[in-house]
């Protein structure tokens, strides 16, 4: 990775907010990656005190600058090299890919339409939609689907903690691992400060996102979420996703055995999504992605983002 240095007057660093069902995330467009983002750096810029705030942030990179992401680049010309709020480096988010992908269409990067975009998940078929006049005359944010690829449901079983509660969980991976488990109140999931335990901590040995789901009605759900590296946020796109297949197979539906596509709409703390898998296992996300602030980070930034 090349790095970026600095001149004793620093060149301000672009930077944009924005948030999918209010899962946020620091953006900063880095076409050529020169700019080197320590994990120092970025749980700086997320600090929501401290610094800009946010759930995680997405590095937009040209894939053939990233050397995770050469080998997708003629497949995808943009790579999402996304970032936990704590700084370390994740696979996929589900969410983050629908922001990334409205950044690309605000800056004039890409047209609407579909769109495929690299992740360390792997490559991504997105569809970025047209906004849509609503009847007042307003522009509703831009709805953006996500191709989020098939669930692997590890064997074994699992069970997450909380305080003196304990519910079996479904292990599904969507790039990322999650742990879901059905509860009879949200409010059983506790604060979500910390990491809710899970068993056995070897079926996780990287660490997991952790669900805590409740039925709403046929095909309805609810969810709250510890994400790792973040803890709770007001969405998870590949959460809600992997809540939807859990959701799916408790209810005894297996669209690659029905030959029928199942849809879900999650509702989480920040917003609603519409999952949907389809018979040959694709799971596509739907919701929308919306860009809130744009600015420049000053040359003190611009060296932390060195140094740090």
């Amino acid at each position: 990775m090349s790095t970026y240095r600095p001149a004793a007057q620093s060149s301000p660093v672009p930077f944009l907010k924005g948030h999918g069902t209010e899962n946020d995330f620091v953006i900063i467009p880095d076409p050529d990656n020169a700019v080197a983002l320590s994990a120092a750096a970025v749980a700086k810029l997320c600090d929501r005190r401290a610094g800009i705030g946010g759930d995680g942030l997405l590095h937009v990179v040209r894939s053939a600058a990233h050397p995770e992401a050469r080998s997708m680049a003629d497949r995808a010309e943009w790579f999402m090299d996304y970032r936990n709020a704590d700084g370390s480096v994740a696979e996929m988010c589900g969410n983050g890919v629908r922001v990334f992908a409205r950044y690309l269409r605000r800056a004039g990067l890409v047209d609407a339409g579909d769109l495929a975009v690299a992740t360390r998940g792997g490559v991504k078929e997105v569809h970025i939609a047209k906004s849509l006049e609503t009847g007042g005359g307003t522009v509703d944010p831009e709805v953006v689907t996500v191709r989020m690829g098939r669930a692997v449901l590890p064997e074994g079983d699992v069970s997450v903690v909380v305080g003196e509660r304990g519910w079996p969980a479904r292990n599904v991976n969507m790039g990322n691992p999650h742990a879901v488990a059905f509860v009879d109140d949200l409010d059983h999931a506790g604060n979500l400060f910390t990491a809710p335990p899970v068993r056995p901590a070897a079926a996780y040995p990287d660490g997991v996102n952790v669900e805590f789901v409740v039925g709403r009605g046929p095909r309805h759900v609810a969810m709250r979420v510890h994400e790792r590296g973040s803890g709770e946020t007001r969405s998870c796109g590949t959460g809600a996703c992997a809540v939807a297949v859990a959701a799916a197979r408790r209810d005894g539906i297996d669209p690659a055995v029905t030959g029928e596509p199942v849809t879900y709409t999650v509702d989480l703390p920040g917003g609603r999504l519409v999952i949907t898998e389809r018979p040959d296992g694709e799971i596509e996300m739907t919701g929308p992605a919306v860009i809130v602030a744009e600015g420049l980070l000053d040359g003190e930034w611009a060296e932390l983002l060195d140094t740090l």
